[in-house]
């Protein structure tokens, strides 16, 4: 059975663990061992999740088969004071891919900005993340290209991908 639960700061360990395993798979052919381990580091401390939850209003939802937690998401209603559900993070441990855990993942995600009346999703994609293409199967656009800058010079080369409600 397939279920999806908010996550809760004691849920942060489980999530960490789903990044860790899931960047390496993602990105090794990316980026830099070091820009990658800058980046978990960043992005997946206690202090940067907690503050995703406190102070920016992120929500974490973790998807399991049979009670075993196979990825996770973080989203936000109403991005920049617009009707867009942004959605920040979302990871689907590698031996699981392709099992449709991700696309129950996001049509939850959806469902809940259509009840938040929001009009649109958006994310961030890596160009070089073959995610891409599972984005663009569920409806999602391409409207821009954005590159981030990160300490030590590393760089995001994202695009932006927002989809209609």
């Amino acid at each position: 059975m397939i279920t999806i639960v908010a996550a809760t700061p004691k849920d942060f360990e489980i999530i960490r663990a789903i990044a860790y395993q899931t960047w390496p798979a993602t990105y090794s052919k990316i980026l830099s061992k070091a820009q990658l381990d800058y980046m978990l580091a960043k992005f997946y401390s206690e202090e940067s999740l907690n503050t995703n939850l406190a102070k920016q209003n992120h929500h974490f939802l973790l998807v399991k088969e049979n009670e075993i937690t196979v990825g996770f998401a973080s989203y936000e209603h109403h991005y920049h004071q617009k009707r867009v559900t942004r959605i920040h993070k979302i990871y689907i441990l590698p031996q699981t891919q392709g099992k449709g855990f991700g696309k129950i993942l996001m049509d939850h995600i959806e469902q809940l900005a259509l009840q938040n009346n929001n009009n649109y999703l958006s994310l961030n994609v890596n160009r070089f993340n073959k995610a891409l293409h599972f984005y663009q199967k569920i409806g999602f656009e391409i409207i821009a290209e954005e590159d981030i800058a990160l300490d030590f010079g590393y760089l995001m080369e994202d695009f932006v991908l927002q989809k209609p409600l």
